[in-house]
């Protein structure tokens, strides 16, 4: 017991004078910064329209979504641009039959109507939003008009998505 107690007396004693060695402090400020820059990313999801029949009594319809995360509060536009399609434009894109030259066309809409063109020109035909941070969808809405008179086959095309920002 005589031992515990010494020992105990002689680190309540070393304590104390290594208290009294570290007393004083001084202190300062550390700075931290991060700067947020205004970034976007982009997925287009396929669409895809199946089977064509020629013989359809209607329009063929079909959706996708393009997926946006941009920088909270950051204002954008989606741009789809005419395709690959040879003679295509915005207002008329063109599938191509893989291996040939024959085309199909379609549309692209900003609206399930399908009466408002997506384009690829900001301000006038494209899709304006601002970010919020998180993954934003948006649908494309994809017609091909009935009565076309095209050869049996597959037909595809590749649209650019464009986000300005």
């Amino acid at each position: 017991m005589i031992k515990l107690a010494a020992y105990l007396g002689t680190f309540f004693c070393a304590s104390l004078f290594w208290t009294s060695l570290y007393a004083a402090t001084s202190t300062t400020s550390l700075a931290v910064s991060a700067t947020v820059v205004s970034d976007c990313a982009v997925i287009a999801n396929p669409l895809g329209f199946g089977n064509y029949g020629l013989t359809s009594p209607s329009n063929l319809d079909s959706t996708s979504t393009i997926n946006v995360t941009c920088t909270l509060s950051v204002p954008f536009n989606i741009g789809l641009d005419a395709g690959a399609g040879a003679g295509a434009t915005v207002t008329n894109r063109k599938l191509t039959k893989v291996s040939a030259s024959q085309t199909l066309n379609y549309a692209l809409y900003q609206d399930s109507g399908r009466t408002t063109n997506w384009g690829n020109t900001p301000g006038t035909d494209t899709v304006a939003s601002t970010g919020t941070g998180l993954l934003q969808a948006f649908t494309v809405y994809g017609r091909i008009p009935m009565n076309q008179t095209s050869p049996s086959g597959v037909y595809n095309d590749t649209v650019t998505v464009t986000v300005t920002y």
